[in-house]
């Protein structure tokens, strides 16, 4: 086992679909398969859903499928999501796991008082750069490995919200500039800005993670603090 920083280069350690499992099962979460070959969970209120949709490839983010979507209704009669957010396989397990317990918390699941500086700030106490052009709505790792960024949301990205040119918050890691992402993540444009900072700030905490296995990219970018 190797014990490692920064976390946003630890990869999932091919664990994302049992290590998410095991968190949302602990909070209570129902499990069952679906007929489309994926895992459905939903809160004990049914107002929040998290589903592993690996198998059935929907889409994918920066040419990686995605793994997970969780997400949220206003009421459990409502056929309709208020907001999505959506991960590939290789995103640290951490930090999707500090944030379903965050949602897991939370009383109200539609939008906050809390604006986009919220995500910015909460990756700055950590040590990342704001963009110079874009202080307000972009870090990046001290590295410039990693990035989070409120932009254009891409395709197939679902929200209530129907309006064309929507913005909402985006995350991707890339060890090698130009070379392959090793992970990314999209959040649609209702997904409160608060929720993405809890993201945000674990994906940028520099406690060491243990890991069985180190993703290959992020080779000479990854610091192994101790093995056991």
């Amino acid at each position: 086992m190797y014990w490692v920083t920064p976390r946003h280069l630890a990869g999932d350690d091919g664990a994302l679909a049992k290590r998410i499992g095991d968190t949302l099962a602990d909070l209570g979460w129902r499990m069952w398969p679906t007929a489309r070959h994926t895992l459905l969970y939903v809160s004990p209120d049914e107002l929040r859903g998290a589903e592993w949709i690996l198998a059935s490839y929907p889409f994918d983010l920066g040419g990686l499928p995605v793994a997970w979507q969780l997400s949220a209704r206003p009421h459990a009669a409502s056929a309709m999501a208020e907001w999505n957010a959506y991960f590939t396989a290789g995103v640290p397990y951490e930090a999707l796991s500090d944030l379903l317990v965050a949602i897991d918390a939370r009383e109200a699941l539609d939008a906050s008082p809390a604006g986009p500086e919220t995500v910015i700030n909460a990756l700055s106490v950590r040590g990342w750069l704001r963009d110079v052009d874009r202080p307000r709505t972009t870090a990046t790792d001290p590295g410039f490995s990693c990035s989070v960024s409120l932009e254009m949301l891409p395709p197939l990205i679902q929200d209530a919200d129907p309006r064309p040119d929507l913005m909402g918050w985006q995350a991707w890691a890339e060890p090698v500039f130009g070379a392959p992402y090793l992970w990314c993540a999209s959040f649609s444009a209702s997904v409160p800005h608060d929720l993405v900072a809890v993201f945000a700030s674990s994906l940028a905490s520099m406690v060491p993670v243990p890991r069985r296995t180190l993703p290959k990219s992020a080779e000479g970018r990854l610091s192994i603090v101790r093995r056991s």
